[in-house]
């Protein structure tokens, strides 16, 4: 499998539990820390520990330590995992819409 690939599959694993896809939403606003996004999705702290985890994984979310305080995380959300899904996904519509089209073509030359 290539590259490409794997990413895309790692994003559309991390994207397949509600509480990430939440995560990944109120990330797309602005930067938060650990207890922000817990309290927004109703998660306890280990279990939105889990989740981020597996957002960092995949590479859709990082973790930052600001230089005033080592302690304290907050997570942003990273584009280019996204990016990666917007592009297979517009190829795959491309795919469906030129078999759509030459269907049509068929059904129309057939009548």
């Amino acid at each position: 499998m290539t590259q490409p690939a794997q990413q895309i599959d790692a994003t559309l694993a991390a994207l397949s539990d509600p509480v990430r896809r939440r995560v990944v939403e109120l990330l797309s606003d602005r930067p938060r820390r650990p207890g922000e996004l817990a309290e927004e999705t109703g998660t306890s702290a280990p279990t939105l520990s889990k989740h981020l985890r597996v957002l960092r994984t995949s590479g859709l979310v990082t973790e930052e330590h600001p230089e005033h305080d080592a302690r304290v995380r907050i997570y942003t959300l990273r584009s280019a995992p996204m990016k990666e899904l917007r592009a297979w996904l517009d190829a795959a519509e491309q795919g469906w819409a030129q078999q759509l089209s030459a269907f049509a073509r068929f059904i129309e030359e057939d009548q």
